[in-house]
């Protein structure tokens, strides 16, 4: 979870309310992209960080097999 992603989920609920507000659906619907953009980067960074904590530990075992 980074700043970058919270930044982006922040700003699509601030977006998607003031276009539920003002009644403007493309704001609202802009909203909405932005807030999944900051959950979607979220899920690919813990994959990321899941795939290189798997690389590392086999990486270990290779090493302590020599």
């Amino acid at each position: 979870m980074s700043l970058e992603n919270e930044k982006d989920k922040l700003k699509g609920k601030f977006d998607e309310a003031k276009g539920k507000v003002s009644g403007d659906k493309l704001d609202e619907a802009k909203g909405k992209a932005e807030g999944f953009l900051g959950k979607a980067k979220d899920f690919v960074d813990e994959k990321v960080d899941e795939a290189k904590d798997k690389f590392d530990k086999k990486d270990n075992q290779d090493d302590s097999q020599d």
